[in-house]
């Protein structure tokens, strides 16, 4: 997919905005006709679901529609269902906002997503929205967010309650490894893996957070480029076998890890195979990660004159 303009991009994301400023006003007078909740219920994991795939755009063309008639909903006839489903459209908006590159607008929704949790009493959306806030800016307040959406599930043993802490783990790891914390990193990857043990297979379907065995190894490539351990990291990338399964906004995310460490072990031409694989895969996504650039960047500095493929990605990638 050709990126969009700056201008559309904004006439993209506008309506969100709108639609979270909505949250306090309640019922809203101007809708004619709202979907049946189990409709609404269904498209808010649908969209949910449609990020994952890396479908942002459609994602975000149904997404204001869906906050508003959930919004009317729960001041109209509030319910727990209704608030989980409105804390999930939140978090949809958060994750659309994030991988189009507007991170103030990801952390309105966020805000948003956990005084809607709080309303749904559903401690695993609550520890999932605090996850979220502490990966968001990644900085001092992290890991206190973290331990305390743990908190929220202590005494929980349900399959999603370990799939949740499980996560919060693979969190307080990448925490851990910014810090160049090399043990916490590793307490933390022990623990999440010991919970995909209990959880058993991958628990994508789980808030979407696919959490699982592969999820834990995909972690510790993470916190190894974190920490500047590249030939670590190129170890662990090359082990990796990812299932067919896989969520399309990880493996993405992997493809785009692979040619960041291959480019740091000297292989340039594996490194943009990589690139263009990712781009191939989740275009909307792998334009805006950071390592993208990072990668771009220094195939550029490593070569004495850039292959008309590598100045093409640079062109696409806004550099």
């Amino acid at each position: 997919m050709t990126s969009l303009p700056p201008d559309r991009l904004h006439a993209l994301v506008a309506p969100i905005r709108e639609a979270l400023d909505r949250y306090d006003l309640g019922p809203n007078p101007d809708l004619i006709v709202v979907r049946p909740v189990p409709e609404l219920i269904a498209k808010a994991d649908a969209l949910c679901r449609q990020v994952r795939a890396t479908h942002l755009r459609a994602a975000a063309k149904e997404l204001p529609g869906l906050i508003v008639e959930l919004t009317h909903s729960v001041w109209t006839e509030p319910s727990t269902e209704k608030w989980r489903a409105l804390a999930s459209a939140y978090r949809t908006a958060h994750d659309v906002a994030l991988k189009l590159d507007y991170p103030d607008l990801a952390r309105v929704a966020l805000d948003r997503m956990g005084w809607a949790a709080v309303r749904a009493s559903d401690p695993c959306v609550e520890a999932v929205q605090r996850y979220k806030r502490a990966t968001l800016w990644r900085c001092a307040a992290s890991a206190p967010l973290i331990t305390s959406g743990q908190d929220l599930l202590v005494g929980e043993t349900s399959r999603e309650a370990l799939a949740v802490s499980g996560q919060l783990h693979l969190g307080l790891a990448t925490v851990a490894a910014k810090n160049e914390d090399a043990t916490g990193v590793e307490m933390h990857l022990t623990a999440a893996q010991e919970l995909a043990d209990r959880v058993g297979g991958e628990a994508g379907d789980v808030h979407w957070l696919s959490f699982g065995r592969v999820n834990v190894e995909l972690h510790r490539l993470g916190a190894s480029i974190a920490m500047r351990s590249f030939d670590a990291a190129l170890g662990q990338a090359r082990a990796l076998a990812l299932p067919q399964s896989m969520l399309t906004s990880r493996r993405a995310r992997y493809l785009v890890d692979r040619a960041l460490v291959e480019m740091e072990a000297g292989s340039p031409k594996t490194s943009l195979k990589y690139l263009a694989q990712a781009r191939h895969v989740a275009p909307e996504q792998t334009r805006h990660l950071p390592g993208t650039r990072a990668t771009i960047r220094g195939l550029v500095h490593m070569s004495r004159r850039a292959p008309d493929r590598l100045g093409g990605m640079a062109r696409w990638a806004g550099l």
